[in-house]
């Protein structure tokens, strides 16, 4: 089976970017003046500038991830006493607090779930730039499941959210969200924003081409 003949590419088919519709015609060739007939949006075979735009949003979100791990991300106030934690430090306190499924919880969606989601990405344009044929299902398969769990980053700014609305308790305890929280907020939405814009029809482009 020839596999570049049963591509919507060959078959004339492209799909809206703004309502999904699947269409048929000249925009499958790249001709930049087609519209979809449902929402107007105009039609292209890839999404625009995937490349350079997915660089750039995570460049930009691998140098906030830095702040977002140096600065606190919430301080606590006890009876006078100030306590201000990164992301770090509050899983190891947690850790030593004995909570250890929050702590990992925290962990999971906070670092590690940030930090695969950047070298994935990264490793995904890399081998397009460099017409890789490796294993594109399973380069596919990757780009999926980090798309789906990198909303999940956002557990720990939920978590000092719910903090800061219930414990208020005037002199007593209070909690405040600090810098760290926006620095991080903001790689989490520069981060689904990269892999928005990742096209990963890429991936099978030069197997395509090779078949032909």
């Amino acid at each position: 089976m020839n596999f570049a003949q049963h591509t919507a590419q060959a078959r004339e088919l492209v799909s809206c970017h703004a309502c999904a519709l699947v269409c048929r015609g000249a925009a499958a060739e790249g001709d930049s003046t087609a519209l979809c007939p449902r929402c107007g949006a105009s039609l292209h075979s890839r999404k625009m500038h995937s490349i350079s735009r997915t660089w750039a949003l995570l460049i930009a979100a691998a140098i906030l991830y830095i702040p977002a791990n140096v600065f606190p991300i919430m301080s606590v106030t006890t009876l006078g006493d100030v306590q201000a934690d990164t992301i770090m430090s509050g899983v190891i306190f947690l850790t030593q607090s004995g909570q250890w499924p929050l702590a990992l919880l925290i962990f999971f969606a906070s670092i590690f779930v940030p930090v695969m989601k950047l070298l994935i990405i990264a490793l995904l344009l890399i081998s397009i730039q460099r017409q890789s044929t490796w294993r594109p299902l399973d380069r596919t398969k990757l780009y999926r499941i980090t798309e789906r769990v990198g909303r999940w980053s956002m557990v720990d700014i939920y978590v000092v959210t719910i903090l800061v609305t219930l414990v208020q308790l005037g002199a007593l305890a209070t909690v405040e969200v600090e810098v760290g929280a926006v620095y991080f907020g903001a790689v989490v939405v520069l981060t689904m924003l990269a892999a928005g814009s990742f096209d990963p029809r890429l991936i099978w482009d030069k197997v395509q081409r090779d078949e032909l």
